[in-house]
């Protein structure tokens, strides 16, 4: 149940947070927009951490996933950010949703089973981004364009998908500590260099949407956390469900029309991904 908890938190703070960072990366860029978003979750979890001190028998494995989990985050919200530039916050949701199903699948790399059921609930999810990352031959800015940004949101699924499994395998650590070093290495190898070149941008429209990005960010990374002390597969597949929450508010927000193949394309996916969970869920 903690698991399912747990990815259910986390689907919805992310959604919060890849709808806000969508719209603010369209203001002031991608990297701007992921680097305030880490100093800001820098700013929540530092003094906190702090004041709970070095925990019992941290390791160097421990280190080392720590840094795999922070430098994947970093890496794939760059990259996200960089995708909602180019293409409808609908379609990057979708294609990062299969995260949870890629997760999934390194834990069975590294020893958990994966029977029959979850391996063909996997195989529909990747039916359904392929179908969604076709572009629309008849319109040749959907192909120089979203083509490429969709390729990104892929290799940011990936990214991603290796962040989580590196954020389960420290689970065990306070919370706050799991947290830190995707802020932590935000803020340094983003944040600091961009304010030192003048770069990092900020504007008043973006500051409150950067803010729900920030927070979302780490309330999500929170849940995912201390539901993947249960199970790092649930966990995983359960918080990509978030991708319905971003398509249904890029509509209702944003009011983003998508084709009838991205339509067709997303609801494969959320089958897939909703097979998926239930299936883990189930084991």
């Amino acid at each position: 149940m903690n698991a399912l908890l747990g990815g259910i938190g986390a689907a919805l703070s992310w959604a919060a947070a890849t709808l806000a960072a969508s719209r603010a990366s369209r203001m002031i860029g991608a990297f701007s927009t992921a680097a305030w978003a880490m100093t800001i979750g820098l700013v929540m979890v530092l003094p906190v951490v702090i004041a709970q001190g070095q925990p019992a028998g941290l390791d160097r494995a421990d280190l080392g996933w720590l840094f795999v989990s922070g430098a994947g985050n970093v890496g794939g919200l760059a990259m996200i950010y960089s995708s909602l530039r180019q293409a409808r916050a609908g379609l990057v949701s979708a294609i990062v949703a299969t995260e949870g199903a890629l997760a999934a699948l390194i834990s069975v790399a590294f020893g958990e089973r994966l029977g029959l059921s979850l391996a063909l609930a996997i195989i529909v999810v990747a039916l359904g981004v392929t179908i969604t990352t076709i572009p629309n031959l008849r319109d040749g800015r959907t192909v120089a364009g979203e083509g490429r940004a969709l390729a990104m949101a892929g290799g940011a699924a990936v990214v991603f998908a290796t962040s989580l499994y590196a954020t389960g395998r420290v689970s065990g650590l306070p919370a706050m500590w799991v947290v830190l070093p995707a802020r932590l290495i935000g803020a340094l190898a983003l944040a600091l260099p961009l304010a030192l070149l003048g770069r990092l941008r900020l504007t008043r429209p973006a500051a409150p949407l950067l803010l729900i990005s920030g927070i979302g960010e780490v309330t999500g990374f929170l849940s995912f956390t201390l539901g993947s002390r249960d199970s790092i597969a649930v966990a995983a597949v359960i918080s990509s469900q978030g991708t319905v929450f971003v398509a249904i508010g890029a509509y209702v927000l944003f009011r983003e029309r998508l084709g009838r193949r991205q339509v067709i394309g997303i609801a494969v996916t959320l089958v897939g991904v909703a097979l998926t969970g239930a299936v883990t869920a189930s084991m």
